[in-house]
């Protein structure tokens, strides 16, 4: 549902303007509801309605990728992005007074960075940071080995390019490879990347980008046209180790990098960028090991011949001479060393402002503070700028960017500019620092500008030795509080124990500040522990109490024995109620990982307390889970006959499943072909066709008669905008539509070769997200964004009459459907009650029965059972409901399963009324039996390996050892 922005607040400038202009572009292009634009953008909603606050300016990934889900044009907002970014850093700019503050202008502290003396804007030297593209004219000495790498890549498909830190890896590659390649043959297109946190997703992006410059072009390096190979450039490739946290997705990008280099006709070449104290890491990957030995270019040291090459070459480009003095120095000192290259062009750039004339003496080079000295005293001198607090927060900032090595050298690690806070301090200290080229900003990341500052400031190396273990706590905490973020805050994942009193600790350490993420991380723990602490020694108290009348009754006299035993009786059973509660808890958070052991604990959590609650968990655990989608499962539907269930997903397909009862489904065919996330799925009465809608506007009707062969019998469009629902009326010769054009249509499909529009009903002001007909196909239900729930008479099909419009939900209607004998009218949304129940007596008047209350979030999907005594909901709080409805105006609970780790989606009854289907945003679809007495009773079926004592002893350490299927001595 669209919900309304906040309106923008303050002076108009550059950013309001951009945000302005950014919801106008969203506002033409129909105000898309936020969540549906994160699904196409693929950034979070908090992202990119951020995007558009005002607040600051986005970063230009961002921006596109808003701009690319309104439809907009991303080279026209590309360009005005540069022209905001150049008119706020205009507005930034100023005397160093303007950019201080008035208060630090004046401060006996607020000692001035050197400024740089008159002369060419650029230098010939680049300082710490890496040599560019656009620097090749001033990359000199490694002539050789660039031969070497391109010998190499004309004879490999996969090259390493292996060498120490500050040896040059990154200049030889963007320096020196790239611009060989660009005016090269064969034609080339060369993408660059780094891994980053999620390098697999990134990969993905460059593969995709290369694909799309060969079909426009032919090649993304030089002028003509015709296919040409595809280059990526893979560096600081250790990223996958210090930057990159998930084993699972290191594993999946190594093998899809070599994967797509090797395959048989793969027109794309991979070149990757190794630091040499990562070799070992590599040799961990079978992909890697074969590159390794067969295709490796290893950079050293520079010879005599070649740095005076590069230090004296750029020079004379520029005009400049290096005196002879001078030369044999750097050529002496950095004669033999492979990572000293850094310090080099650093000592160089700092000579370079020190110059006389047209010359760089020795004289200049002592003054800059000499080889390793130049970086220190370039440090030194920001250090000594800052204020009391900005120094602060220079120590906590220079540590945060800096992965602590395990067996290897500590790295540099790139952050996002979010983690480091937004306050004038925390901006002047990174301004301050970028100017020196001590730090790289870009594209909305920090990060050290080389890691050779780590090895050449001393007060950095101090930090990092003094704070070793609270850093690496810290590194801990924060990977940790990621994982908090990504699972939607879950308090499963919070710190608890010693761990969360370590991370407290850190709160109030000198020299390490904490994230807004990381705060509330830790206050979240905090807070669940004092919950739980408080529950306990209520529960203590409680014991107490019950166990000291117990005493006094039995002194008062022999009589009260009966009742003491009661009372004991009831300690136990709160005792056994206390504990089963957590084992329950502890069950359904082990449904993904450990099944086996899940369904176990429920087991003996229901022996202990057979309570709603264990029940409800243990029937969770028995559900049958199947990864049906890459991405999300946006709707699913049975066959009539119950044989196969249809799936729907934001993979752009749908899926058939063989399916029997809640046994495991079993793939059968994939049905491709729309260009979007398909939305909904829905059969002909009669099970031998299938109609999929998908968010690219298109209906496709498919022939299912075969079921591992399904044709497509037709496609159309009409609807306007996406495709959100689709509805057979009971005699299949009529098709109805909806979508985001806040209308319904009337197909006639009795022919589904050739669908016909009949007519089209309006009425709604939004989207349409449900349509439905009536049993007897004479009334027609929708309901839409708008909160609206509308009844069409539709017995003529062409000139449907309004019947009844229902204001069902404050904040959307979602889900519409009509109970087996056509007397109720279920709806859910959002809102107070997010299930309503309508009587349907008299269409024109609907009256309202009873609204159903539990779930905690908006409701997406309901559906009726079979025979319309039970009602099943599917939320957002991640959970599926099933009610009773047998006496309408009065339904109660019946069953609350969990399982799902997001939203859910949609729920089906099976057409015997013996399972229910629910599918999900975390891509899977789940099986559940209805009859939960029968489902109990098989449910030892489930268990596999039997739960062993150190199991027990873990989940459940002051229970005696029982397990609940067979006996403990193991039979």
């Amino acid at each position: 549902m669209a919900r309304k922005e906040r309106p923008l607040e303050g002076d108009d400038g550059p950013l309001l303007r951009f945000a302005a202009a950014l919801r106008r572009l969203r506002h033409e292009a129909g105000s898309p509801p936020y969540r549906d634009l994160a699904h196409r953008a693929h950034y979070s909603v908090a992202t990119l309605s951020g995007a558009a606050s005002g607040r600051r300016l986005p970063s230009l990934d961002v921006t596109l990728s808003y701009v690319r889900a309104c439809g907009g044009d991303p080279r026209e907002w590309e360009r005005r992005w540069h022209a905001v970014a150049v008119e706020l850093r205009a507005v930034s700019s100023g005397t160093p007074q303007e950019r201080n503050g008035p208060e630090q202008a004046g401060s006996p502290h607020a000692q001035p960075c050197p400024e740089v003396p008159a002369g060419p804007l650029r230098g010939p030297y680049v300082g710490l940071a890496a040599f560019r593209t656009e620097d090749a004219d001033l990359f000199f000495g490694r002539e050789r080995l660039v031969e070497d790498l391109l010998a190499t890549l004309a004879r490999r498909r996969a090259v390493a390019l292996v060498g120490a830190s500050g040896a040059g890896k990154s200049s030889l590659l963007r320096a020196g490879l790239l611009p060989r390649l660009a005016r090269g043959e064969p034609r080339r297109t060369v993408r660059v990347l780094t891994p980053g946190p999620h390098p697999r997703e990134r990969l993905e992006k460059v593969l995709a980008a290369g694909a799309a410059s060969e079909a426009g072009s032919g090649t993304a390096s030089g002028p003509g046209s015709g296919p040409g190979e595809l280059v990526v450039v893979v560096d600081q490739f250790e990223e996958i180790f210090t930057v990159c946290t998930d084993a699972g997705e290191r594993t999946r990008f190594i093998a899809a990098l070599v994967e797509e280099a090797e395959r048989p006709g793969s027109g794309c070449r991979v070149v990757l960028g190794i630091r040499a104290d990562f070799y070992a890491h590599c040799t961990r990957h079978a992909p890697l090991v074969a590159i390794l030995r067969d295709a490796q270019v290893v950079v050293g040291p520079m010879s005599a011949a070649e740095l005076r090459c590069a230090v004296v070459e750029p020079a004379r480009r520029a005009g400049l001479t290096v005196e002879g003095a001078l030369q044999a120095t750097l050529v002496a000192h950095a004669h033999g060393q492979a990572g000293v290259l850094p310090l080099l062009s650093h000592a160089l750039l700092e000579t370079w402002r020190r110059r006389r004339g047209a010359a760089l003496t020795l004289d200049g080079f002592h003054a800059a503070g000499g080889f390793e000295g130049a970086l220190a005293q370039s440090a030194e001198s920001l250090y000594s700028s800052l204020t009391e607090r900005q120094q602060q927060l220079a120590r906590q900032t220079f540590v945060h960017l800096i992965a602590l090595g395990e067996g290897t050298e500590d790295t540099k690690r790139p952050v996002s500019r979010e983690e480091l806070g937004e306050d004038a301090d925390t901006a002047t200290v990174l301004a301050r620092a970028a100017a020196l080229r001590l730090l790289t900003l870009d594209d909305g990341r920090v990060e050290l500008t080389h890691e050779a500052l780590i090895r050449a400031w001393p007060r950095l190396r101090g930090w990092l030795t003094d704070d070793r273990e609270r850093l690496r706590a810290h590194r801990q905490l924060s990977d940790a509080a990621r994982a908090w973020e990504t699972l939607g805050r879950d308090p499963g994942a919070l710190y608890r124990g010693a761990r969360l009193a370590l991370a407290r600790d850190l709160v109030t350490s000198r020299g390490i500040r904490l994230t807004p993420t990381e705060q509330a991380f830790v206050d979240a723990g905090t807070a669940a522990e004092a919950a739980a602490g408080n529950a306990a020694r209520r529960r203590a108290r409680r014991l107490r109490t019950l166990v000291a009348l117990l005493a006094v009754l039995v002194v008062v006299a022999a009589i009260a024995t009966v009742d003491a035993r009661r009372a004991e009786d009831e300690v136990t059973r709160q005792r056994n109620d206390a504990v089963a509660q957590t084992i329950a808890d502890s069950a359904t958070g082990l449904i993904d990982t450990d099944p086996g052991l899940a369904v176990q604990l429920g087991m003996t959590a229901y022996r202990l307390a057979p309570t709603t609650r264990t029940r409800d968990a243990l029937v969770s655990t028995l559900m049958t889970t199947v990864p049906a989608h890459a991405k999300e499962v946006l709707a699913l539907a049975y066959r009539p006959d119950g044989r196969q269930l249809a799936t729907a997903g934001g993979d752009h397909t749908a899926r058939l499943w063989r399916v029997r009862g809640t046994d495991r489904p079993v793939a059968q065919a994939t049905l491709r072909g729309h260009g979007d996330d398909v939305r909904t799925v829905v059969y002909r009465p009669d099970g031998r066709a299938l109609a999929t809608g998908s968010a690219d506007g298109s209906v496709r009707l498919w022939d299912t008669a075969t079921p591992t062969r399904p044709a497509l019998l037709a496609s159309f469009t009409g609807q306007g905008g996406d495709v959100r629902s689709l509805a057979y009326a009971p005699d299949g010769r009529t098709l109805a539509t909806s979508g985001s054009d806040g209308s319904v249509g009337l197909w006639d499909v009795a022919d589904p070769a050739r669908p016909a529009l009949l007519t089209r009903v309006t009425g709604h002001r939004d989207a349409v997200r449900s349509v439905a007909f009536s049993p007897d196909g004479r009334t027609l239900a929708s309901a839409g964004e708008d909160g609206a729930v509308r009844l069409t008479a539709v017995a003529d099909r062409r000139r449907p009459g309004r019947l009844a419009a229902l204001a069902a939900h404050g904040t959307g209607a979602f889900s519409v459907t009509f109970s087996p004998d056509g007397r109720t009218l279920a709806t859910a949304g959002g809102g107070h009650a997010p299930v309503r129940l309508w009587d349907l007596a008299d269409p024109r008047r609907p009256a309202p029965l009873a609204g159903l209350h539990g779930h905690t979030d908006v409701v997406g999907s309901v559906a009726f059972s079979p025979d319309g005594r039970t009602l099943a909901s599917a939320s957002d709080d991640r959970t599926v409901r099933m009610w009773s409805v047998d006496r309408p105006a009065h339904p109660t609970a019946l069953t609350i399963l969990t399982g799902h780790v997001t939203a859910v989606s949609s729920v089906a009854f099976s057409p015997d009324g013996t399972v229910l289907a629910s599918g999900g945003f975390d891509a899977t679809v789940r099986l559940a039996g209805t009859d939960q007495a029968r489902v109990i009773a098989h449910a030892c079926a489930h268990t596999g390996p039997r739960i062993t004592r150190a199991q027990w002893t873990a989940h459940l350490p002051y229970v005696a050892y029982a397990p609940p299927c067979g006996r403990p001595d193991g039979s």
